[in-house]
C-alpha cells in the first residue's frame, strides 16, 4: 500500500482528509499519532518537523505531503477516483478554495480559541479572546446562512473540498455555538451528516469524543459513536 496517513480520528483537520479518502475509496495505511508517545511522535516528526497532523506519506513517490487542503489536492492529482472534489469550471474551483479557507480560518480558527480557553484554569481564561472568537463565529454563521441554497452543497450540487472542510468544522463548532436558529445552515449540516463518508468519520471519532472539552454540548448519539 503506497499511502500512509498520520492522523488522529478526533482531529477535525484529519477528518477533512479522511472524508476525501472515503469518498473515493482510496486505500491507505493508518498511523494514529499519539504525541505523548515518543516513538509515535518521532515517526511523525521524521516527515514533518512541525509535528502537525495530518501528514500523508506516499511511499511510491517517497514524498511527505502536509496540510489538509494540499493533501486533498494531491490525492485528486495523483490518486483520482470517481468523485471529483475540484470542479472543472474555473470560477467554481475558485469558490471551492475560498470556502475551504473560510471554514479553516473563520470557523475552525475561533473554535480553537474557544477550546483552548476552556482548557485553561479559570483564573487564566481570556474573556476578551473568547468574546472575539464568539463574534467571529456569529459572523461566519450569518455569512453561511446567506450563501447557502435550499439544497446541494457549499458551491454546487456536487460535494467538494469545501464540504470536506465544512463537515468537521461545523460538527465541533455546533457544540461551542449552536446554529439551529439558522435554517439553511442547519439543513446543510444535516445533508453533510447524511453523506456516508462523513457519517463514517463521525462514528470513528465517537470513542475519542470524551476528550473533547465541549463534549457535554454535543448530542448524546454523537458521543456514543453514531452520526444521527
Amino acid at each position: 500500500m503506497s499511502l500512509v496517513l498520520y492522523y488522529h480520528p478526533l482531529a477535525s483537520f484529519c477528518q477533512k482528509v479522511l472524508i476525501a479518502l472515503y469518498e473515493n475509496g482510496t486505500p491507505f495505511e493508518r498511523r494514529v499519532v499519539d504525541l505523548a508517545d515518543t516513538s509515535s511522535a518521532a515517526d511523525l516528526f521524521r516527515y514533518w518537523p512541525l509535528g502537525k497532523i495530518p501528514v500523508l506519506y506516499d511511499r511510491a513517490a517517497a514524498r511527505a505531503v502536509p496540510e489538509t487542503s494540499i493533501i486533498v489536492e494531491y490525492l485528486a492529482q495523483q490518486y483520482p477516483g470517481p468523485v471529483s472534489l475540484f470542479p472543472s469550471d474555473p470560477d467554481q474551483a475558485l469558490q471551492v478554495r475560498l470556502w475551504d479557507r473560510f471554514f479553516d480560518l473563520y470557523v475552525q480558527g475561533p473554535l480553537m480559541t474557544l477550546i483552548t480557553d476552556r482548557r485553561r484554569p479559570r483564573d487564566r481564561r481570556d474573556s476578551h479572546a473568547v468574546d472575539e472568537a464568539d463574534a467571529t463565529l456569529h459572523t461566519a454563521y450569518n455569512m453561511l446562512e446567506k450563501q447557502l441554497r435550499e439544497g446541494g452543497f457549499m458551491v454546487s450540487e456536487q460535494l467538494s473540498l469545501a464540504d470536506c472542510a465544512a463537515a468537521p468544522a461545523l460538527f465541533y463548532a455546533s457544540a461551542a455555538l449552536p446554529f439551529a436558529d439558522r435554517p439553511r445552515l442547519s439543513a446543510y449540516f444535516d445533508r453533510l451528516r447524511a453523506r456516508p463518508s462523513i457519517a463514517r468519520v463521525i462514528t470513528e471519532a465517537g470513542p475519542y469524543l470524551k476528550n473533547f472539552p465541549l463534549r457535554a454540548s454535543l448530542p448524546e448519539h454523537f458521543v456514543n459513536g453514531t452520526p444521527a
